[in-house]
């Protein structure tokens, strides 16, 4: 079938001049510099960006800098900063096919699932957000101090915003993750340098065109487009930055953590995860196949929390991997423009050559492909693939592909599939697919990740914290905990 034409608000986006945004201007890069943006689907160079330099993002910083220390932005009562993100949410509504298929061409995923998933997903955070902006509290305090037992006091806590946020943000959910930065940042009263990813800036500018229209001042909002190795460096290292906040890869994570520590530079890092996915044998087999397919498959295996181990009860695991065996092998891939394309390309030619990497590891020990295991293009494809005949100790189970790659292991009893669980350097999230509570209650409390999901996975509310144990990250995404990580204590005395 043909594929839909684009918005013309889509193709005028792409051919603009490249620019991103500092200060309220829209600026080249200081040497002029600009660098490709490629088309997962077909490979061919979409359009260019900017390539900032450490100097473009130190501009930036002090925009921001200034916008928190000397801007009106500093007295905008909460009542304002709620309307401003409901403001920047009803555009982003407005324009929510535009943001849809940028994301596509940009990132590779299906237009359709990007506008009801990634998009409305965005809009819905800014809006809970929003109403947190009213809701930041403090606290009063009775103190002793019995050195001084004579005088009185007034002494309460202030919950203030942090300062200028360092946000960079990973490649595969380039607008929803850009926005589970800048939600509590701007409801808090921060200001933002925002580093996309490299291959995936254009929703990160149409975002800064958003907020400019929604009226925020010059400043509060930055966009630098380039690097990790350049701009990313420069925005972790720069000293007016009071907070980082990272999602990518742990290794990544790691290194943005100790250069933070240098400077006592608050961080929050949302990193790696190899999310297990048990089935229990009391579960609806059917149901669990599917939402373990699902878990795997969606959004190419290119998410954090997938669930790319699974763990099936010994009587039924064959005919568990065989169910979703032929769910994948069912699956149409293709150009995310086209609506019923269930699965579109990995980000770039580098990841599918180390997705397919992992799969020629797998064939190369003795382990069985049940499904799939084959590249093709043009663009960057990978067929949906399970792996079975694998041992827990195999690289294909204890490190992150970070593709549609699912490696299926059974269990002979609870313990057995606890220990396999919990037996990974990540713990971001987890399911069990069990009609049994009481099991349920006994396994969550000893599943060491930071989300756990019965019946579902990868299930995401603005209201439920995110983030992980182990080497899955540090401090917590969403919920009223995202506020905390975006503001300081001040603990203040007043004697009478």
């Amino acid at each position: 079938m043909p594929l839909p034409y684009l918005l013309p608000a889509t193709s005028a986006f792409i051919q603009r001049a490249p620019r991103m945004l500092i200060g309220g201007d829209w600026v080249e890069a200081a040497d002029g510099q600009t660098m490709p943006l490629h088309n997962p689907a077909t490979g061919e160079v979409l359009c260019v960006v900017p390539r900032a330099t450490p100097e473009d993002v130190d501009r930036a910083v002090l925009a921001a800098r200034q916008a928190f220390d000397d801007s009106a932005w500093t007295h905008t009562r909460p009542r304002e900063r709620q309307n401003l993100l409901w403001k920047l949410a009803d555009l982003m509504q407005r324009d929510a096919e535009l943001l849809a298929q940028l994301e596509c061409l940009n990132n590779g995923k299906s237009a359709a699932v990007a506008q009801v998933m990634d998009v409305q997903l965005s809009i819905d955070f800014l809006r809970y957000m929003a109403g947190w902006a009213t809701k930041i509290e403090g606290s009063s305090v009775d103190v002793s101090l019995p050195l001084m037992p004579n005088d009185q006091f007034h002494s309460f806590i202030r919950r203030e915003a942090v300062g200028v946020v360092g946000a960079i943000v990973a490649w595969n959910f380039p607008l929803l993750l850009a926005c589970w930065k800048l939600g509590p940042a701007l409801a808090t009263g921060c200001t933002v340098v925002l580093k996309p990813a490299d291959e995936t800036p254009l929703t990160a500018l149409k975002l800064a065109e958003l907020v400019l229209e929604a009226g925020y001042p010059e400043g509060v909002f930055n966009v630098v487009t380039g690097t990790g190795i350049t701009a990313g460096s420069a925005l972790t290292h720069n000293p007016l930055v009071d907070k980082l906040t990272f999602t990518g890869s742990t290794a990544v994570g790691k290194q943005i953590g100790k250069i933070a520590m240098e400077s006592m530079t608050r961080v929050t890092l949302e990193l790696g995860g190899k999310s297990p996915t048990i089935v229990m044998a009391d579960a609806d087999l059917k149901t669990a196949a599917a939402g373990a397919a699902s878990a795997i498959f969606f959004n190419q295996g290119q998410v954090c929390c997938a669930g790319s181990r699974l763990y099936v009860q010994r009587k039924h695991f064959d005919n568990v991997v065989a169910d979703i065996a032929d769910i994948a092998n069912a699956m149409k891939l293709g150009n995310g423009l086209d609506p019923s394309v269930e699965m579109g390309p990995l980000i770039s030619a580098r990841q599918q050559e180390r997705v397919y990497g992992y799969i020629e590891k797998g064939r190369e020990s003795g382990a069985t492909i049940a499904c799939g295991g084959e590249q093709f293009g043009p663009g960057y494809f990978v067929k949906p693939t399970v792996i079975v005949d694998v041992d827990q100790r195999h690289s294909l189970v204890q490190e992150e592909i970070f593709g549609p790659v699912l490696v299926a292991i059974p269990f002979d009893d609870e313990a057995d599939a606890l220990r396999m669980a919990n037996d990974s350097p990540y713990g971001l999230g987890a399911s069990i697919w069990s009609n049994d509570l009481a099991a349920v209650h006994r396994m969550i409390p000893r599943i060491k990740s930071g989300s756990v999901w019965v019946n579902c996975h990868s299930a995401l509310d603005p209201a439920l914290p995110f983030g992980g144990y182990k080497m899955s990250g540090v401090g917590r995404e969403m919920g009223y905990a995202a506020i905390e990580h975006y503001t300081e204590l001040k603990s203040v005395l007043i004697k009478l």
